[in-house]
């Protein structure tokens, strides 16, 4: 007999630090039966892991307690709303303390589950004896860790909620396992079911950055009603795996299948080959329709076995950085500014090789207002406003208030037109650097503690990975014989949404019609996309196709300077890149460009 039951999953929080709008708008609603956040990124566990290195009872989102549940905790156990969320970062028992705490001021008595085995930073010296390297840059596990958490996956979640929890509190999970969690709890998923799994992670994937799913970043930005009152992800899952997009009823932002589609490419690299701890997920069949005015239903797809391994997200202290900024205004503002930069560099380290300290590890400088990011794309060379963004590392910290001495100087020394923003002195701070190995499952013992009685997680041991199976080449693109070419923008063709992983940068590129599909993957070929972003990118471009919704996505490597906090750069997370290439002028046949 089909199984008609519907879970409903409002995803309430996309970061640490998102709107504390999404809790109650969900929970007043009254249509969801799990509320779940997402809190954690590679940027915020090394925020996370420098906040405990100062307060041994930190290392959690802060924001969980002192903001979400503040507001909604009462209704939420009122009206029988369960409660998943990684809110518990490096320090999960520490997170729970504070609810509980929170809790027992209210007059409430929730019951906590923590899921916990995530933090391996105790077998990291064993790992360097047996010559663990880092997956990405191949280099040897450094000496000193701040932390290293595995990216679990979401049955330790389903156990918690079998033992009656009311709010589950994970460490390190991978993002889409707070969604993925419930769902194996209530349709009673097994290990095996693979094209299940690999549609409820779909569904979190969706929902796990908030309002990206209902309009937020949205290539027709201009078309998004409402952004005050944005509203936040809700999907109807099914337990065929398969679901429905749609938002509480009266607020703001947009539903609509593009939206869903570019929040679906969104830093998956390889959509055929979506690694996670429960799943390999095969996204390149899904099919994303309008099933009303608020409700975009999501189906197809598929899973395969998991591999042996977990990813591990460590961090390490790399030193100290520090960041001065500047503002040059009047005619020559980018000359003026580099030439600034400059001046401040010299001076500085002239200065630190007196005192014996040495040059700085690396020195970066960016205009921003003379469209750098752009590099030789730029229209801006005739800029009247400029920020100069001058970054800096060194091992020694005294370097640093060295330099941050130096930035008002300019003021009044050098460029007519110099100001700066309001704030004073730069402060150097941790430079918190994040790296990242494979490490066998069977060694990252899993456990769910509720009020104090630990009990251990059994985990799939996984298998041999399998690749996706080749698909056909899509349709060939012919131009009409005789018929000009008319370049236009991408952004004519075309919907677009970009992303980190790392140091590597992830771009999905969506046609706005079907029929446009062949012409973007004649166009858009690895080589294009590596030489328009070549100022940027150091290493290969690859490329993949979604024919279930006619899209590309590529895959551009050593493309973001380190990536995520590592990167000095001020879009360290390559959120901008899709919005260059949508830019990109693109041959069509004249009678296409007529109508668009």
């Amino acid at each position: 007999m089909a199984n008609h039951k519907t879970v409903r999953i409002g995803g309430a929080s996309g970061f640490w630090g998102d709107s504390r709008l999404g809790p109650a708008q969900l929970v007043q609603s009254g249509s969801i039966d799990y509320l779940v956040f997402d809190y954690l990124a590679e940027t915020t566990m090394a925020v996370l892991a420098a906040a405990r290195a100062k307060k041994p009872e930190m290392g959690y989102a802060t924001d969980f307690v002192d903001t979400a549940l503040q507001q909604v905790l009462p209704q939420v156990l009122r009206r029988g709303i369960k409660v998943v969320a990684n809110a518990g970062g490096i320090h999960p028992h520490g997170c729970a303390q504070a609810v509980k705490s929170l809790a027992q001021s209210m007059g409430l008595s929730p019951r906590i589950a923590v899921v916990e085995g995530d933090d391996v930073s105790a077998q990291m010296p064993r790992l360097r004896e047996q010559g663990v390297a880092d997956m990405f840059t191949g280099e040897p596990l450094p000496s000193r860790v701040l932390s290293a958490n595995a990216y679990l996956g979401a049955f330790p979640i389903a156990q918690a909620l079998a033992t009656g929890a009311d709010i589950v509190i994970t460490g390190r999970v991978v993002d889409s396992a707070v969604t993925l969690g419930p769902l194996i709890h209530e349709f009673g998923w097994q290990p095996g079911d693979y094209d299940r799994l690999a549609g409820g992670s779909l569904a979190g994937h969706i929902i796990e950055c908030g309002c990206q799913a209902t309009g937020g970043l949205f290539t027709d930005w201009d078309q998004v009603p409402d952004w005050p009152h944005i509203g936040y992800p809700v999907v109807d899952c099914s337990a065929d795996g398969s679901f429905e997009l749609t938002k509480p009823p009266g607020t703001g932002g947009l539903v609509r299948a593009a939206c869903v589609a570019e929040q679906m490419l969104y830093e998956i690299g390889d959509p055929g080959a979506y690694l996670l701890p429960d799943v390999a997920c095969d996204f390149r069949q899904v099919r994303i329709e309008q099933a009303g005015p608020e409700r975009v239903r999501v189906s197809g797809a598929r899973g395969r076995q998991p591999g042996p391994l977990y990813k591990v997200s460590a961090t390490q202290l790399d030193g100290f950085r520090c960041a001065g900024m500047l503002v040059i205004v009047g005619i020559g503002a980018a000359g003026k500014a580099r030439r600034t930069a400059d001046a401040i560099l010299e001076r500085t380290r002239e200065l630190l090789a007196q005192v014996g300290l040495g040059d700085f590890a690396a020195a970066h400088v960016e205009l921003l207002g003379s469209e750098a990011l752009y590099g030789p794309h730029s229209r801006a060379a005739d800029a009247r406003e400029v920020m100069v963004r001058i970054v800096v590392d060194h091992p020694d910290k005294r370097a640093l208030e060295i330099f941050a001495r130096e930035i008002a100087p300019a003021g009044t020394s050098w460029s007519p037109g110099t100001t700066m923003p309001a704030g004073g002195r730069p402060s150097p701070s941790p430079l918190i650097k994040p790296f990242s190995f494979l490490l066998d499952k069977g060694s990252v013992p899993v456990r769910v503690s509720v009020h104090g009685e630990s009990t251990p997680v059994e985990i799939a041991a996984g298998g041999v990975l399998q690749s996706p199976d080749a698909l056909p080449a899509p349709p060939m693109w012919n131009d009409p014989a005789g018929e000009p070419l008319v370049e236009v923008p991408l952004i004519r063709l075309a919907w677009a949404r970009s992303g980190d992983k790392g140091d590597m940068e992830n771009i999905g590129v969506i046609a706005r019609r079907s029929e446009w599909w062949p012409l973007l993957w004649n166009r858009l070929t690895p080589e294009v996309v590596a030489a328009y972003f070549a100022h940027l990118a150091r290493g290969p471009v690859e490329r993949f196709q979604l024919p279930g919704i006619h899209a590309v996505n590529f895959v551009i490597h050593r493309a973001l300077a380190g990536g995520g906090p590592a990167s000095p750069r001020f879009d360290p997370l390559g959120k901008g890149f899709a919005q260059m290439l949508l830019d990109l002028p693109v041959k069509v046949p004249h009678s296409l460009a007529r109508t668009l």
